[in-house]
Order: C-alpha cells, then sequence, then structure tokens
C-alpha cells in the first residue's frame, strides 16, 4: 500500500510539475514563421495557448527593452543587431513565466558601395607584418605581427622611418593596437593576452587575459570604451580602467550575420574595419553593428613591390587603417607592404 501511494505521488508531482513547464503552457508565434527579421520592422505576433489558460497580461521584450504590441504586432525598435531572445512574460492564474524565441534582427538596408582616390603615398617598413594602425596627433603607432617579428613602434609616417621600437617575447604574435588616455592598448593573437603601455616612454604597465572574446584581432576606441574584434561575428566592449569585456555588438548586413572583422579604427560612431584576406573594410554603425558601406580597396595592392624579401603572396593582404585627426584623411597599408598609402574615401556614384 505504502509502495502505491508512493507511486501515485509521484506521479501526481510529474504531472503538476508538466504542467508548469512554461514551453508546455504557451509558444511564441511570429508572422511568417521566419526567425530573420529587420530593425524597425513591424512583425505580427501572437501566444499560443497549449492549455487554454486564462492570460491576464503579456510583455514581450529584447535585451530588456519592452516592445509594445499595437494592433496585435511589435516593431523590433532595438539598437543593438544579431542575435536576440525575443522574451515573453505571461501573467496567467495569479502567476508568471517567462518563454523565449531565438530569432535574428539585421539591418534594415544594405551596405553602400565606396570606393577610394589615393592623395599621397609614402614608404612604409616592407618588414613590418602590419597588424594595428593608429596616429597620436601627427605620429603613427603600428603593432606588427609573427612570432619572433611582433614588435610595437613608433613611426615617422613621411619617411617611414621607426623612431620607437619594442620586440615582443617570441612566444607571442601581436596584433591590433588603440591609444587612449596616454596608454596603448596591444593585443596578441591566440595566447589569450594584451598588454598596456605608457604611450610616451613605451614602458609596460600592465598585461590583461581576455574574457569571453575567442582571440585578439584589432583594437579601436570612442575615448570611453575600447572596441576589441576577435575573429567571430563580435566586438566587444572593454572598461579601459579594468580590460573586462563589458559587452558586445554583432556585425550584420540587411542580409546575414558578418564574421570576419579584423583591424579597427572608431570615427565620428563608425568603425572602419578591415575584411580578412580582402581588398575591402567595412563601415560599421558602432552602436547598431550594421555594416553601413563596403570600401573597395581592390587595385591597391596592385602598386606594391611585391618582390620585397618578406613577400607571402597568400597572407600579405590588405591589413592597417588609421585616422589622421588633423588631415581628415585615412591611411591604409598591408602586411608586408613597402607603401603607406593617404586616402580620401568616396561614395560610388
Amino acid at each position: 500500500m505504502k509502495v502505491y501511494v508512493l507511486l501515485i505521488a509521484i506521479v501526481l508531482v510529474g504531472a503538476c510539475a508538466g504542467t508548469n513547464d512554461a514551453t508546455q503552457l504557451f509558444d511564441i508565434q511570429l508572422e511568417g514563421n521566419k526567425n530573420k527579421y529587420k530593425q524597425n520592422q513591424s512583425v505580427g505576433i501572437a501566444i499560443k495557448n497549449k492549455k487554454n489558460k486564462t492570460i491576464d497580461a503579456i510583455e514581450y521584450r529584447i535585451d530588456g527593452k519592452v516592445l509594445p504590441k499595437i494592433d496585435k504586432k511589435i516593431t523590433f525598435d532595438i539598437q543593438s543587431l544579431g542575435s536576440k531572445k525575443l522574451i515573453a512574460k505571461i501573467d496567467f492564474d495569479d502567476t508568471s513565466v517567462e518563454i523565449s524565441k531565438n530569432i535574428k534582427v539585421l539591418s534594415s538596408k544594405a551596405p553602400e558601395i565606396y570606393t577610394y582616390n589615393i592623395i599621397n603615398t609614402y614608404p612604409h617598413d616592407d618588414k613590418a607584418y602590419t597588424q594595428g594602425l593608429e596616429f597620436s596627433g601627427d605620429t603613427l603607432y603600428e603593432s606588427t605581427g609573427k612570432k619572433g617579428k611582433s614588435t610595437l613602434r613608433k613611426v615617422d609616417y613621411k619617411t617611414g622611418e621607426v623612431l620607437d621600437n619594442i620586440q615582443l617575447d617570441n612566444s607571442v604574435f601581436g596584433e591590433g593596437i588603440t591609444l587612449m588616455n596616454n596608454k596603448i592598448y596591444q593585443l596578441t593573437w591566440q595566447s589569450g593576452i594584451g598588454y598596456v603601455y605608457d604611450q610616451t616612454s613605451f614602458d609596460k604597465i600592465e598585461s590583461f587575459t581576455y574574457g569571453k572574446s575567442k582571440e585578439g584581432w584589432g583594437l579601436g576606441n570612442d575615448g570611453e570604451k575600447i572596441f576589441k574584434s576577435d575573429g567571430t561575428e563580435k566586438i566587444w566592449y572593454l572598461d579601459p580602467e579594468t580590460l573586462v569585456e563589458t559587452g558586445y555588438v554583432e556585425i550584420v548586413t540587411n542580409k546575414s550575420i558578418f564574421n570576419r572583422a579584423n583591424e579597427l579604427e572608431y570615427v565620428d560612431g563608425k568603425l572602419y574595419a578591415n575584411v580578412y584576406g580582402k581588398e575591402s573594410m567595412m563601415i560599421i554603425d558602432a552602436t547598431s553593428g550594421a555594416i553601413e558601406g563596403v570600401i573597395n580597396f581592390g587595385g591597391l595592392k596592385k602598386l606594391v613591390d611585391k618582390s620585397v624579401e618578406d613577400w607571402d603572396e597568400q597572407n600579405s593582404v590588405l591589413n592597417g587603417v588609421a585616422y589622421h585627426p588633423t588631415k581628415k584623411t585615412f591611411f591604409v597599408t598591408g602586411k608586408n607592404w613597402n607603401k603607406l598609402f593617404e586616402v580620401e574615401i568616396l561614395k560610388k556614384e
């Protein structure tokens, strides 16, 4: 008898648990039954009530922002795009549950196409496997890669002369840099470690490790936070004091999520990012992650001397973008390129 009573209790508890499982009670249904939508798109939405519960209220939100339901539709009025979790909080029977649906919110517009015009050409160290490039005033700072050849350097861009230079440990592969508050921040590729230097003396102040980001690729900053690319679809936000990753934005077009951002430069709310292995650069909205433009740098590599000692046709690709704050022009180069190009970026007619 005791065994029988125990079995009944177990069955009843299991039944109650199953009934209260939110996924067994409700389901989010979106117009078109798709998983890709556009920023600011209005979409029909409903809750499938599997057990015919009496629903008192429903609240929809993404990234903590409430999306009001108007005329049976919600609008994806959100700032940050990419892979999202649409959450529905449902009040019923004096209780509440939350259910979710994984979707992708993409850009509402296709990227515009840009080209370039060469203003000036300057000499560049062809032994520099360029990974990071950034101006401070009229002085160019550069980070180079490859194990045993990785450096941090200060350069006179007009002559190509290296004014100051430190060699990284042979065990690491140098990557992107950015300058902020008289400090230089430098990444390494797969070692999971970065460095902070005094901008004036080049003395190393500290090292830091990565959080959830996969690798070290490119760096940029907006004066308040640091942007970090890692070879995935994510651009991470770093606190410049603690170097802790505080969040991220995903890179998207109007059709898909993109994952090839390399070297970064922040200018007026946009991130200019080399597309790894391609003769092109993206213009990314730093808040939403939307790729607003693509700059075609085709033909630039043909102007470089390919007979230099360290030339590697497969790996000597376009990489390195710096914005000159006074000239208001961009400077671009590549890995083991013997030239640095000052360019203006033009919308293609």
